[in-house]
């Protein structure tokens, strides 16, 4: 089978990485389109052995077209997504426009897959958020073992979440503050090197910030309604990979070694957790970069509540956060068989 393939934004951080998951996994594609907005229009990029000059999206055909990752923001989405739609091809995005539309699947393949038992009819499949993804993949095993009532999660979210810009805005903040310049936030709100932010996204109206409400109601529509999920969202000084510290208070018992053996049996899941002073083992977003896994460490048992359990989750945000997991999307509807060349 080989499919055409267009990527709207691929000139951006998430963008790049869907097409160089497409060329690493050998997903079937004959021919991929690189678009994005005039002002890339030309710009030249690596997909495998090739390179792709970028084209106007503008000004594209979408017919023809077989499928569209879309990584372009909720405004691109809600622009292009249901031309593209209805031209005839199905749709991955990877913003929050769509996610939650009760007629647009929100899906982690390890977690949801039944959610893709039919094509949707708008042709669309929503991304979850990044912090989102890691976590449910995390907690999906545990939730099918022995349920879980309420999940209290802090998230460290790197500077990539937030763009290219964001990540050169550490870079010469850090330069900067070593030759005594003054720091002046930009594209963050408040100084982001030798600090974290408590704030992601737009305050609402009850206090929470718009990722930490992504976050809880993104959870509940991918793995349960009933879950109680309760995060703050943190952005950290650090290039790459988001970590989430989640207490969890579970519907039965499970000691933290059976919650290890779990872990280590559940799909898109690596467990490097060791306590030994002389070997302690635990992942940190750097050991994430470039890594198709979700990484979990520190499992404990938490005695302040009755069914404890808390860990550590790490995964690359622009993989598996974002890129790997629209790719994967892509690929359960190939083996679904709506994609056909």
């Amino acid at each position: 089978m080989s499919l055409k393939i267009a990527v709207l934004g691929a000139t951006g951080l998430v963008g790049r990485e869907i097409l160089t998951i497409l060329a690493e996994r050998l997903f079937p594609a004959d021919e991929v389109i690189a678009l994005a907005t005039r002002r890339s229009v030309g710009r030249e990029l690596s997909y495998g052995d090739k390179t792709l000059k970028v084209k106007d999206v503008d000004t594209f055909d979408f017919s023809g077209v077989d499928l569209v990752l879309m990584s372009a923001g909720s405004d691109a989405a809600r622009q292009y997504a249901p031309k593209a739609a209805k031209a005839g091809a199905l749709v991955i995005d990877n913003s929050s426009a769509f996610r939650m539309e009760s007629d647009v699947p929100l899906v982690v393949p390890e977690v949801n897959a039944d959610a893709l038992t039919a094509r949707p009819k708008r042709g669309i499949v929503a991304n979850p958020n990044c912090s989102t993804i890691q976590t449910v993949v995390a907690l999906k095993p545990i939730h099918d073992r022995v349920g879980i009532a309420r999940a209290s999660c802090a998230t460290y979210q790197s500077v990539s979440g937030a763009g290219q810009e964001a990540m050169e805005e550490l870079w010469n903040q850090t330069k900067g503050i070593y030759v005594n310049e003054e720091i002046e936030p930009e594209h963050l709100s408040k100084q982001i090197a030798f600090n974290v932010i408590p704030k992601i996204d737009a305050f609402m109206e009850d206090g929470a910030t718009k990722e930490e409400w992504k976050m809880t109601v993104e959870t509940k529509k991918i793995l349960d309604p009933k879950i109680k999920l309760f995060a703050t969202c943190v952005r950290v000084p650090v290039f790459a990979g988001h970590c989430v510290a989640a207490h969890l208070e579970l519907n039965g018992e499970m000691s933290a070694e059976d919650a290890r053996d779990l872990l280590r049996e559940s799909p898109g899941l690596m467990v490097v957790d060791r306590a030994e002073e002389d070997d302690p083992a635990y992942v940190t977003p750097v050991e994430s970069v470039g890594e198709f896994a979700t990484f979990v460490s520190r499992i404990r048992n938490d005695p302040t509540v009755e069914h404890g359990l808390a860990m550590w989750i790490v995964s690359d945000n622009l993989r598996k956060g974002a890129a790997l997991n629209a790719v994967q999307i892509a690929e359960t509807c190939v083996n679904n068989g709506w994609l056909k060349a």
